[in-house]
């Protein structure tokens, strides 16, 4: 009789590519603030201004997670009162790949879908 194998405490629900990766990205807001780090923003308050309003709670949370992720890193740009600024690492980067994808399918498949920032994901 064969035991299935313990999994971590930490571990993925599955052990598959495309579900470990929804496990950090698939939520509604986290490749939107993605994508608004391509865009060229940078600070919490540029994040908010974003046309799909964010909730403030959620944007702290998504950030904070994708920080812990390795996606982005936090640095601070001013100290009274301390503010940071977020950029991608290289492994953030590596998901516009992911996004310029996504860009091209709705716009080939969805009706009244278009790029406001034309060209901002880049691979």
């Amino acid at each position: 009789m064969n035991k299935p194998a313990k999994q971590p405490a930490n571990s993925n629900r599955s052990p598959c590519p495309v579900a470990c990766t929804l496990d950090i990205v698939g939520d509604k807001w986290t490749l939107l603030v993605v994508r608004d780090l391509f865009s060229g923003k940078k600070t919490y308050s540029q994040f908010q201004n974003s046309p799909e309003k964010i909730p403030t709670n959620i944007l702290a949370d998504r950030l904070k997670r994708l920080v812990e992720q390795g996606i982005i890193d936090k640095q601070p740009y001013q100290s009274r009162p301390m503010r940071y600024e977020y950029l991608l690492t290289p492994k953030g980067k590596a998901l516009g790949t992911v996004l310029k994808v996504m860009k091209e399918w709705g716009e080939e498949y969805l009706d009244g879908c278009h790029s406001a920032t034309q060209g901002a994901v880049r691979k």
